[in-house]
């Protein structure tokens, strides 16, 4: 994926926090986390979130705690971009960014998703991050 127009990063010894956009109808695959647990804020916009079996609805102001090895997947909903904050416990998990992104040309979101290779760079070093993903995103109609 490339560089998320806005996103920050920071770095602690035992965990990393991100607060980056996603646009409306972005969808990650089913995946694991196989090192650290993660947790997600929602700041603007709306989403539904596959934890294991559940499927679950957010909108801003909700929070979700995902342990780690429970499978999930998002789809952003509705019209305006998502902003949320990411927590991951134990930290490393987020430098993926920094080897599949590259720095963006202006403050903005990306206008085209996610190119083909980045999703493929993705693929490649998902095992080195301890993510495995499990199956396909979440269907449009399901979210």
């Amino acid at each position: 994926m490339s560089a998320v127009a806005g996103a920050r990063r920071i770095r602690r010894p035992n965990g990393h926090w991100l607060s980056p956009r996603q646009p409306a109808g972005a969808a990650s695959p089913l995946h694991v986390h196989t090192r650290e647990a993660e947790a997600w804020f929602l700041l603007q916009g709306a989403m539904t979130y596959r934890a294991g079996e559940q499927l679950i609805r957010m909108t801003a102001g909700d929070f979700i705690y995902l342990p780690r090895e429970v499978p999930h997947a998002f789809r952003t909903t509705g019209t305006v971009p998502v902003r949320f904050l990411a927590l991951t416990l134990p930290g490393g998990l987020l430098d993926i960014y920094d080897e599949v992104g590259c720095p963006a040309a202006e403050r903005r979101l990306p206008d085209a998703g996610v190119s083909n290779a980045d999703a493929a760079r993705w693929l490649e070093l998902a095992p080195r991050y301890g993510l495995r993903v499990v199956g396909p995103p979440i269907p449009e109609a399901e979210a």
